[in-house]
């Protein structure tokens, strides 16, 4: 399952990001966090301490990714000719969520019990000429070519605000969690996601963060009604872990007060409510990458990328076969 947060920039997505992965990998699901976000703090939040985390950016390995994920597909030619949309067919090469391939052999490190994937952040030859969702076309290659199955998790920290819009990316998610602090501006967000998911069908479920009391309670039912899940109250266990405290068991979930760790429980049930549909999830692949094609890439590339369609492709477990 694949599962996203999003939310305005400080609600605590990436917060609420790194717990859920812990809460699954204490469990032994087998989990895999990405860094979605340019502004790179997932690891950090994981618990890693240190400048280097020794992970290759997937973003700064497009090319080689699309090489490795083009595999013998006849109808991708070359790494030039394949756009961060492209979808897969009959011959690419499909991974399973962590398996023994090049792909997550390179660019997947541990960072204590939560396997992690970074997107990468601007170089210095990307500021005043790049756009960010450049750097995310790993990540929607990845997931477009990823098989994973039931009691899988993928769990992605994407960027701030509505700007995962941007792309298709969004579309490549089971469950998408909005992080909403009880503020105006903490609920903005969460109206221009719900417009824009329902034209596609996307699910959406709200997690208020930062509640002090009835009051902010209240407040987030009142402008999120039924779409709020759960929430969480204001944590001192996570204020002594962004602060380098030792307030004993910061490398576990212990400590975590016992109203967060059940909401933590109420997020996994959401999750695994609903089980994968993969002729969506295909079928929004196709349909943005038809998009794409006609917008801008079939002039970038000189070529006709909708024959990239495989219409005889099918995706899901028996793909691997």
């Amino acid at each position: 399952m694949r599962i996203a947060f999003v939310g305005k920039g400080g609600s605590g997505k990436t917060t609420l990001s790194a717990l859920f992965s812990r809460h699954l990998a204490r469990s032994g699901a087998p989990v895999l966090a990405v860094d979605g976000d340019i502004n790179q703090h997932l690891a950090e939040a994981l618990g890693h301490d240190g400048d280097d985390l020794d992970a290759p950016p997937l973003g700064a390995h497009v090319a080689d990714i699309k090489d490795y994920l083009r595999g013998s597909n006849p109808r991708i030619t070359s790494r030039e000719a394949m756009v961060k949309t492209t979808p897969p067919g009959r011959g690419s090469r499909l991974l399973r969520l962590l398996g023994d391939d090049e792909l997550h052999a390179r660019h997947v490190r541990r960072v204590g019990d939560v396997p992690l994937m970074v997107t990468g952040e601007f170089e210095e030859s990307d500021l005043g000429v790049a756009c960010y969702h450049s750097k995310l076309g790993g990540v929607e290659l990845y997931l477009n070519h990823l098989v994973d199955g039931p009691g899988e998790y993928v769990v992605v920290d994407m960027t701030a605000g509505a700007d995962a819009f941007a792309s298709g990316l969004f579309t490549r998610f089971d469950l998408t969690f909005l992080v909403a602090e009880p503020t105006r501006k903490g609920v903005s967000v969460y109206r221009q996601y719900r417009d824009h998911a329902r034209e596609f069908g996307i699910r959406i479920a709200v997690i208020g963060n930062k509640v002090t009391g009835e009051d902010d309670l209240l407040f987030l039912k009142e402008h999120v009604g039924e779409d709020l899940l759960t929430h969480l109250v204001h944590s001192s266990w996570v204020r002594a872990a962004e602060q380098g405290r030792d307030e004993g068991d910061l490398g576990g979930l212990g400590g975590l007060e016992p109203h967060n760790r059940h909401a933590l429980t109420i997020l996994r049930e959401a999750v695994d409510s609903h089980p994968r549909d993969w002729s969506a999830l295909h079928r929004h692949a196709v349909e943005f990458h038809l998009r794409n094609a006609r917008s801008w890439a079939d002039e970038a590339t000189g070529l006709d990328l909708t024959a990239q369609v495989d219409p005889d492709f099918v995706p899901g477990p028996a793909s691997l076969a």
